[in-house]
């Protein structure tokens, strides 16, 4: 399996401290972008997407500014004389730039000429799809494997493959996981003290809730409302709870409950911004009678959750210790998330409609492969742990590639049963 370099100058993202982490995302553009001629990265915003395009670009437009958008309006001919690759950061603010990246690719299909970075598209803009022209990749927080905690040893491509070595063992314990859920995947966010690291994510919730959604549609008087939203949906993190009964939860001593359709703006206009990230219900074939199917709700970075819910390391570990084990989920979801779309597989959850048994991660690949993830908060996960895995297994046969409990323990290995046990810093891409 590919290191994960601590220190890579070359190739990565900066934190606060101006060290370079590789990123996931590298290989995949490296794979893909001398082939296609655009590539959009999308994401929320401060994951790293335009220090990671900077890198590969001859150019770079930063639309978001005074002058460069005034010389893109100036000169529309401007995208089509390079030089190339050429980076086009904060499109969305002329969203004329898409559709002439559009049109340039279909006159010139040569492969790695456009990367185009942003975090949201402008509501109602008139902006092609960009269907066979502009292939767009998302960008996600750092994984434990890229913020340089430990050295991954379990590969998700050979898991998928069915071919992965079990083995390892890492120093990586429950008070490192609490940390790390509260010091957040963004790079900008996680070098910082505690103190300004909660003013600075306090602010990242407070803009996203106020300026960038006003973009969205809404309206400016509402953002005390969208915050009581989006906590009780903080509150909903690793759970399959329905939109009713989350607008209900941010309601709570308010007169007029947030109606379901301004519940859905929200939702919509939240999902635009990368901040939502929905891991939706698994569509399994003839094996099962009823399957449940709403989506499992995460946000982009558990640190939003944590801090949504006023939790830092000491509360995590001691009064509030019920709530670890979920944003363990949510730091578990985003590393399955982010190898899985290395490996070209897609995420979803299981939940029998009656929930009498549940998988957190169903890793489907490209070939059809079928890798089964539980999350548990435990450094020894015993039969209890691996019960819906075992049921899984008897309902799959040998369509179940295999099946992983993702620990806080410190080794990797093989159950007897053939389950993998791996601690959530050993699992990489």
């Amino acid at each position: 399996m590919p290191k994960m370099p601590r220190d890579v100058r070359q190739n990565g993202i900066a934190d606060q401290a101006g060290h370079y982490f590789a990123r996931v995302i590298d290989s995949e553009l490296a794979e893909l972008f001398p082939h296609l001629g655009a590539i959009a990265i999308e994401g929320a915003k401060g994951v790293g997407k335009t220090t990671t395009a900077e890198r590969l670009a001859a150019r770079v437009l930063r639309l978001d500014t005074a002058p460069d958008a005034a010389l893109f309006k100036a000169d529309l001919g401007l995208l089509g004389r390079g030089p190339f690759p050429l980076l086009l950061d904060e499109w969305q603010r002329l969203p004329a730039s898409w559709d002439q990246v559009r049109r340039l690719v279909d006159a010139d299909a040569t492969g790695g000429r456009y990367l185009l970075t942003g975090s949201a598209a402008p509501r109602g803009a008139p902006v092609h799809s960009g269907a066979g022209r502009i292939e767009s990749l998302r960008m996600r927080p750092m994984t434990l494997a890229e913020r340089g905690i430990g050295q991954p040893t379990v590969s998700m491509r050979e898991l998928l493959a069915g071919q992965a070595q079990v083995t390892g063992r890492t120093p990586v314990g429950l008070a490192d996981y609490a940390r790390e859920i509260v010091i957040s995947g963004l790079p900008a966010v996680r070098g910082l003290p505690a103190r300004p690291r909660r003013a600075r994510l306090d602010g990242y919730l407070r803009r996203a809730t106020t300026h960038e959604l006003i973009e969205q549609g809404i309206v400016a008087r509402e953002p005390v409302r969208l915050m009581n939203w989006l906590r009780a949906y903080g509150a909903a993190v690793g759970t399959t709870a329905t939109w009713n009964a989350i607008g209900r939860a941010a309601s709570l001593g308010e007169a007029n409950p947030v109606a379901r359709a301004t519940a859905e703006r929200y939702r919509d206009a939240l999902s635009q911004l990368f901040l939502l990230e929905e891991v939706p219900a698994w569509r399994s074939g003839g094996a099962f009678a009823a399957l449940g199917a709403g989506p499992k709700h995460y946000l982009a970075d558990p640190a939003l959750a944590a801090r949504l819910l006023g939790l830092d390391e000491p509360q995590l570990l001691g009064l509030r210790a019920a709530d670890l084990g979920r944003l363990f989920e949510a730091l578990a979801a985003l590393s399955v998330l982010v190898f899985a779309q290395a490996a070209e597989a897609r995420v979803e959850h299981l939940r029998t409609a009656k929930g009498g048994h549940e998988v957190d991660f169903i890793v489907t690949g490209h070939n059809a492969a079928v890798v089964a993830f539980e999350a548990k908060l435990t450094a020894a996960p015993d039969d209890r742990d691996a019960q819906h895995l075992a049921w899984l297994a008897a309902k799959l046969g040998s369509e179940l590639a295999d099946r992983v409990i993702l620990t806080t323990g410190p080794y990797a290995y093989r159950r007897q049963d053939g389950i993998a046990v791996v601690p959530l810093a050993l699992l990489g891409p």
